[in-house]
């Protein structure tokens, strides 16, 4: 090629529209790379939690509320190899007593009313609001989503609730009674022995998890294949909320645990924003339940991946094909 032909092919990307997806510039957080501390007001006190803005989009922005209870935004690190190209923004979020945010340590904030509350907190600070603002919560974080949304739905633009059932008795009766019997008959009994002597804490339990369990439900992939950012999720995870919340069993939420009786499936038809339900045929989840909520809510599109319980890692394709198709369909009027 010659000078001549780099020079007019320069001149040429030179005044190609430049794309501002990635443009931080002039913004309050561009010293933080998007960071932002926001502040929580809660009954004993104020408290800081994590956020991150990935990219700019005024019609398509994206809230993510993890898992756990205690969790980490970690849990979505692969977003960052599908969204972008999309132009869709989205936000890594924290929640308190998270590992990236403040941890009062108080159970008096554990509650679902309170985290909804701070939802709220968090949207307002982001300047978010319903000609642009999607909601996406992943396992506990689909309830607190489906909580979110029966008290703020004229807030949102669009619901997508990842891997997560509208009735914890329903959870715990597939881990029982589909879910358990998969096991082998020598490893289903030495969980429940472990389990009946309340032993959470004896390494066996996890070590018949990790292999038996987790790699069949959780995340479809060996051990040794499992992404840095799953990983660090489970080494960040806060315990002390985990168990008082949703309980030291992954067979269900136990009934000493404050979520064990949490139902809202007669409440999914108030919902009349969009909303998608993303499921897995592999999931802790009842992917048939998941099909069934998309039909109770007024505007519902369900999805089911070839996935496991955090199927944006063992199913990428269709978990992102099916969240990017729902949020440009929702965008561009197709829903409405």
């Amino acid at each position: 090629m010659s000078c001549v032909d780099k020079a007019e092919k320069s001149i040429e990307a030179e005044n190609l529209e430049k794309s501002s997806y990635l443009d931080y510039s002039n913004k309050a957080d561009q010293a933080t790379g998007g960071i932002n501390m926001i502040p929580i007001e809660t009954e004993i006190g104020t408290f800081n939690v994590y956020t991150k803005r990935m990219g700019n989009s005024p019609t398509m922005r994206v809230l993510l509320l993890h898992g756990g209870p205690g969790g980490t935004h970690e849990e979505f690190g692969n977003f960052e190899g599908y969204l972008p190209n999309e132009e869709i923004e989205y936000i890594y979020y924290d929640q308190l007593d998270s590992y990236y945010s403040d941890k009062p340590n108080d159970p008096l904030l554990w509650t679902t009313e309170h985290f909804v509350e701070e939802v709220e907190q968090v949207r307002k600070a982001l300047n978010l609001n319903k000609d642009n603002f999607y909601l996406l919560g992943q396992s506990w974080g689909g309830i607190l989503a489906m909580e979110y949304a029966l008290k703020y739905q004229e807030n949102l633009k669009g619901l997508i609730v990842s891997n997560m059932v509208a009735s914890v008795p329903e959870y715990n009766k597939y881990a029982q009674e589909i879910l358990a019997p998969q096991l082998p008959d020598d490893v289903l009994k030495e969980i429940q022995a472990i389990e009946a002597n309340k032993d959470y804490a004896n390494p066996r339990y996890e070590e018949l998890l990790m292999e038996h369990f987790y790699t069949e439900h959780i995340l479809r992939k060996p051990l040794e294949e499992w992404p840095k950012s799953i990983l660090l999720m489970f080494e960040h995870l806060n315990p002390e909320i985990y168990i008082y919340m949703q309980g030291p069993s992954e067979f269900g939420i136990t009934d000493d645990a404050t979520l064990s009786d949490w139902d809202v499936s007669d409440r999914l038809k108030e919902i009349e924003i969009p909303t998608l339900m993303l499921g897995a045929k592999h999931d802790t989840m009842d992917p048939e339940y998941m099909k069934w909520m998309a039909t109770e809510v007024q505007n519902g599109r369900s999805v089911i991946t070839n996935g496991s319980h955090v199927s944006q890692f063992d199913d990428p394709e269709n978990y992102f094909s099916g969240l990017i198709t729902f949020i440009r369909d929702v965008d561009s009027g197709k829903i409405n």
